[in-house]
């Protein structure tokens, strides 16, 4: 194990690796951030606040599993340490047409919008029944799911919209020394377009690119390299080497009581 681990060099290692080694700054053209879409089954946390007190008690009343309000669990969110725990998320579920149910508003779909966009729509229609209302809209799922060669594999509940690679990574302990950081997996699903997207984080190129800030639903997967696939071969060949000598020296202790 001390062989293949002592052939991992610093390339393996390190992020950014055409960075030059200079004090002075290096300021990278900037990619505009794609704002996130509603989509079908994401769970949105929807508040409407009014003058009255007891209305809005009413409409930002305990989550149940009545219409599109629902309480799902998730496999995973992120501590302030980055440590996946069981989270109960609440919150308004986007039914398969894209619509969800609001209380003394009705149906409004939504899938296809930004939380901005959802907000100013659900305030259109709140303003037909009370007067000045103040909506706010956020994902309540926005879920970034990081497998393969990672400390910490599991789905992540982010906290804000606004979430890159390097940020899902840091929540799953990193990537181990026998990750390819070259050739990361990317797996989106964009309102039913399916998308695999490679990424090289060995380069400093990966801030720019349009792939660098995450979706919803987004999975992101580490490939073992090929000192990972040495390391595991060398393990099953010694344990085969310790179960074949075990085997042998007891066929010699039996052969001597014969």
């Amino acid at each position: 194990m001390f062989l293949f681990q002592s052939c991992i060099t610093y390339k393996n290692a390190a992020y950014f690796q055409d960075f030059s080694d200079t004090a002075k700054p290096q300021i990278a053209k900037t990619i505009p951030f794609a704002t996130p879409v509603i989509q079908v089954d994401d769970i949105l946390t929807i508040t409407i606040q009014t003058i009255d007190n007891d209305i809005s008690g009413l409409l930002n009343s305990s989550n149940s599993i009545n219409g599109s309000n629902t309480s799902l669990p998730v496999s995973g969110s992120a501590t302030a340490a980055g440590t996946p725990t069981q989270q109960l998320v609440n919150g308004y579920l986007v039914d398969k047409d894209g619509i969800v149910e609001l209380p003394f508003i009705g149906k409004v779909k939504l899938a296809g919008l930004t939380t901005s966009e959802a907000k100013e729509k659900i305030r259109k229609e709140a303003e037909k029944q009370f007067n000045n209302p103040l909506i706010n809209v956020r994902f309540a799922n926005f879920k970034i799911t990081v497998l393969g060669e990672v400390n910490r594999p599991a789905s992540y509940i982010s906290p804000n919209e606004k979430v890159n690679v390097f940020d899902a990574l840091g929540m799953a302990g990193d990537v181990t020394i026998f990750g390819k950081k070259e050739n990361i997996l990317l797996l989106r699903d964009t309102l039913g377009d399916k998308k695999m997207i490679r990424l090289n984080l060995n380069s400093k190129e990966i801030v720019t690119s349009p792939y660098f800030y995450l979706q919803p639903n987004d999975i992101v997967y580490v490939e073992p390299n090929k000192y990972k696939i040495a390391s595991v071969d060398a393990v099953r060949n010694r344990n085969i080497t310790i179960a074949v000598s075990a085997m042998s020296l007891l066929i010699v202790i039996l052969s001597r009581f014969r």
